[in-house]
């Protein structure tokens, strides 16, 4: 700890005796503490970042005819932003309060005023009063639930604040290369800072820590589940949603061992079937 204008500030990370047996979803906001925060837009590099994705967000979300944007987990707000440039309303989400203060100042330099709320997934709609066209959760942000049933009720919160013709874009790592030990992470797209090493320091088939070195010896973790990809478009779809679509590092034609991230695209429009049994 160490004081801060009168206050107490934390600046390491609490992982207890045995940091490989922390499995907790709500962990992350023991994780994200202040001095990792201040770090975290070097990891991304917003401008590399931009030019990896391109407008595949902005793209996907006009197509479906969304203006109305629910960012449930802003980070330091890269993609609210990029969103608010580009014409959408968003409004910015984030379990993390060092991580909303941290986008609302990023917002403020980019010449855009985030309207924030403070929520963790799970209880979404007990803090957001609103429907929208779309809800996206970005930033391989997913994998910071460690339990089924966690992730059960944050998809159904994301579904409950959609329009009836709304739609999801939910994005995670390629955890089974990872898992079945095809390929390494690259700084190709996600996390395209320069400065910073970002590698898996243990997997298992339900923990994934990652290690952040940075160049002024600074060092930071982060414990997360390994989702596998046929999981999470199985949970969307037993959620609710339909139509999902996968993309392999924003391409729709992939190969599974060679993206480094997933996209899902989900809708939750209702579409009949046919009895089968008919």
């Amino acid at each position: 700890m160490k004081m801060v204008r009168g206050l107490a500030v934390k600046t390491e990370q609490e992982y207890g005796a045995n940091p490989l047996t922390v499995r907790e979803t709500g962990h992350y906001k023991k994780e994200y503490i202040e001095s990792f925060v201040d770090k975290w837009d070097s990891l991304i590099d917003w401008e590399r970042r931009a030019k990896s994705e391109g407008e595949f967000f902005i793209e996907t979300l006009r197509q479906h005819g969304a203006k109305k944007v629910l960012d449930v987990a802003t980070g330091t707000g890269f993609h609210s932003v990029m969103l608010s440039k580009a014409g959408f309303e968003v409004t910015s989400v984030d379990g993390s309060q060092e991580m909303l203060s941290k986008a609302f100042e990023n917002a403020r330099s980019h010449g855009q005023m985030l309207r924030t709320i403070h929520s963790d997934w799970r209880w979404l709609n007990k803090h957001v009063h609103d429907l929208y066209d779309a809800v996206i959760c970005l930033g391989n942000s997913f994998t910071h639930l460690h339990h089924d049933n966690d992730r059960r009720k944050s998809l159904a919160e994301f579904y409950a604040t959609l329009r009836h013709d709304g739609m999801l874009i939910l994005d995670q790592r390629n955890y089974d290369a990872l898992l079945d030990h095809q390929i390494k992470p690259t700084h190709n797209f996600y996390y395209c800072g320069q400065d910073v090493r970002a590698y898996p320091e243990h997997i298992d088939s339900s923990l994934a820590r990652f290690c952040y070195e940075f160049t002024d010896g600074a060092q930071f973790h982060l414990n997360m589940f390994p989702l596998r990809k046929s999981y999470v478009t199985r949970l969307m779809s037993e959620v609710g949603f339909q139509n999902v679509t996968t993309y392999g590092d924003f391409q729709e034609t992939f190969r599974d061992a060679e993206p480094d991230f997933y996209i899902h695209v989900a809708e939750k429009s209702y579409v009949e079937k046919e009895d089968e049994t008919s």
